[in-house]
C-alpha cells in the first residue's frame, strides 16, 4: 500500500518472494483468502501491497465510490446460536501474536452475537428483522435496510488498518491497530467513519501529553511518507486527542485515537446489545439518521455524538415498563468487567443468549415512545443517563457532572459522554427537536414528518 521512504529512516518492504505469504496473512481478518475471488486478490494486492499505489485521479470514481451493490450484510440469525468464526477476525485482541496480547483461544462456545467474517448466512433479511405491518414500521425498517453497513463497507475499513498498522508498527513495533466503534459495533451505515484506535502499551497513556506526542508523530508519518494516499490529516487536540484523515482510495474518513482502551470494551459492550433483540438496530439508525438531519449529531459542534445517541436509545429500551433491553453489565458481569484483559474482551458476545422480552411494540410505537420520553420524561436537571444500571439514576456530585445539560454515563469508565453539549442554546435546540419530532410523529405516524425517507437513503 505504501512505499518506503528513507526521509524517514523506515526498513525497506518484504522481498518479492515473502511478499505473498504475507499478502494472504493480512487478508481482511474475517476471510479466508479461498473464500476471495481471484479479481479480490488481485485488486486487494495491487491497492495495498504494491510499491506505488494507485493515485486518486488514476481510480476510476466508480471503484472509488461504488456502492457496494452486494445483497449481503453484516448479517444476524436472531434467536438462534450463531458461533463464532475461527481465530481469524476483525483486529480482535485474541488473534494477535503480540507480547501485548499473547493469549489464545478456542472458539468452543456460542452465543446470539453474528460473527464478523463475509459468511453465506440462510435467509438474512427474513430471519433477523422483525415483522413490520403498519406504515411507520416499514419505513423505519426500509431505512435500516438501505442505510445499513454491508460486509463489504467493513472490507474496505479493514484493508486500511491491516496496511495503516504495519506501517505505524515501524515507528512503534510493538504497537496494534483495532477498528473500534459503528464499524464493529452492529450500528454502522454505509456512510460511517473509521474509528482506529492505537495501541501502544498495556498501561494507560497520558491523553494530554504522552498521546499527543505519539499521535504527532503519527500525523508526520501520514504528512510525509503516506501524504499521496492519507489526505488531510488532523491532529485534534481534545480530551481524548485524534488524528483525523481521509483514505484517498477507499474514501472513508478516519479518527485514530491512542490507548483509548475503553473504545474497545464498549465496541463489543454495544455489539452485544445491537444483537440480542432484533429491533435494536433498526432503531437505533433511524434516531442516529433523525439527529443527523436535525443537526444535534456533532459533539465538536456542541450537540451529540453518536455514541451518546445510541446510549439513549438502549438507555429508553432498558426503562420501559416491560423491558426490551436488560443490563448486560449486571446480568453478566464477568463477561463485561471493566478490568478484563484486552485480548478477552471480544469473547464476550459469544455466550450471550438472545433476549426474549415479552414486549410485543412495533418499530414504530417504540420510535414514538422515544421521542416521547425524551420530550416530556426524563428528567435532564437531575438524572443521568446509565445503560450499565438500566435505568435513570441521580446526578453525581463530581465536578464533570457539575453545570452539564445533558449526562450519559460512559458504561465502563464512567465518565460523561455527552460532556460536549455544554451550551444552553445547544441544549434547548436538541430538547425541541425531540418535543417537535415526537409531537409530528403521534400524530401523523409517518416518518417523513420527521426525516425524509427517500433523500435519506438516496444519501445513505
Amino acid at each position: 500500500m505504501f512505499p518506503n521512504s528513507s526521509n524517514l529512516g523506515r526498513p525497506p518492504f518484504l522481498p518479492k518472494h515473502q511478499q505473498h505469504n504475507n499478502f494472504f496473512s493480512e487478508l481482511p481478518l474475517n476471510i479466508p483468502p479461498t473464500l476471495l475471488s481471484h479479481q479480490q486478490i488481485v485488486d486487494a494486492r495491487f491497492n495495498f501491497q504494491n510499491a506505488a499505489r494507485l493515485s486518486e485521479q488514476n481510480v476510476p470514481y466508480d471503484v472509488k465510490r461504488q456502492r457496494f451493490h452486494s445483497p449481503h450484510c453484516e448479517s444476524t440469525l436472531v434467536n438462534q446460536t450463531v458461533p463464532l468464526p475461527e481465530e481469524r477476525r476483525y483486529s480482535f485482541p485474541g488473534s494477535i501474536p503480540s507480547p501485548l496480547f499473547h493469549a489464545h483461544y478456542i472458539p468452543d462456545l456460542t452465543g446470539c452475537v453474528p460473527p464478523l467474517r463475509d459468511a453465506p448466512f440462510p435467509d438474512p433479511i427474513e430471519t433477523t428483522l422483525p415483522v413490520a405491518k403498519d406504515k411507520l414500521s416499514q419505513q423505519v425498517l426500509e431505512l435500516f435496510q438501505a442505510c445499513q453497513q454491508q460486509t463489504c463497507d467493513l472490507n474496505k475499513k479493514e484493508l486500511c488498518r491491516t496496511e495503516l498498522q504495519k506501517e505505524i508498527q515501524q515507528i512503534f513495533p510493538q504497537s496494534r491497530l483495532f477498528l473500534v466503534g459503528s464499524s464493529l459495533n452492529g450500528f454502522g451505515t454505509r456512510s460511517s467513519d473509521g474509528d482506529l484506535c492505537l495501541v501502544v502499551k498495556e498501561e494507560p497513556v497520558n491523553q494530554k501529553t504522552e498521546a499527543r506526542h505519539i499521535l504527532s508523530l503519527v500525523q508526520k508519518l501520514f504528512c510525509t511518507k503516506l501524504s499521496n494516499y492519507i489526505e488531510r490529516p488532523q491532529l485534534i487536540r481534545a480530551k481524548v486527542p485524534i488524528v483525523k484523515f481521509r483514505d484517498k482510495v477507499s474514501c472513508v474518513e478516519f479518527d485514530l485515537n491512542v490507548n483509548n482502551v475503553v473504545g474497545i470494551r464498549n465496541t463489543f459492550l454495544l455489539r452485544t446489545y445491537a444483537y440480542i433483540e432484533n429491533r435494536v438496530r433498526p432503531l437505533v439508525l433511524v434516531v442516529k439518521k433523525w439527529a443527523s438531519f436535525h443537526d444535534i449529531n456533532d459533539a465538536s459542534r456542541g450537540t451529540l455524538s453518536s455514541y451518546s445517541l445510541v446510549l439513549m436509545v438502549l438507555h429508553y429500551l432498558q426503562t420501559l415498563p416491560e423491558p426490551i433491553l436488560p443490563s448486560l453489565q449486571k446480568n453478566y458481569p464477568e463477561s463485561f468487567s471493566p478490568t478484563m484483559q484486552l485480548h478477552l474482551v471480544h469473547q464476550a458476545p459469544r455466550t450471550i443468549p438472545p433476549y426474549l422480552s415479552k414486549n410485543g411494540s412495533t418499530l414504530g410505537d417504540l420510535l414514538v415512545g422515544f421521542f416521547k420520553y425524551y420530550a416530556t420524561e426524563f428528567d435532564w436537571s437531575h438524572q443521568m443517563i446509565s445503560i450499565r444500571e438500566a435505568r435513570a439514576i441521580p446526578r453525581p456530585d463530581g465536578i464533570e457532572w457539575r453545570n452539564k445539560f445533558i449526562c450519559v454515563e460512559e458504561p465502563f469508565d464512567g465518565t460523561n459522554t455527552a460532556r460536549a453539549v455544554h451550551e444552553k442554546q445547544k441544549f434547548d435546540i436538541i430538547k425541541d427537536e425531540f418535543l417537535k419530532s415526537w409531537q409530528r410523529l403521534r400524530d401523523k405516524r409517518d416518518l417523513n414528518c420527521i426525516l425524509p425517507v427517500r433523500a435519506t437513503i438516496q444519501k445513505r
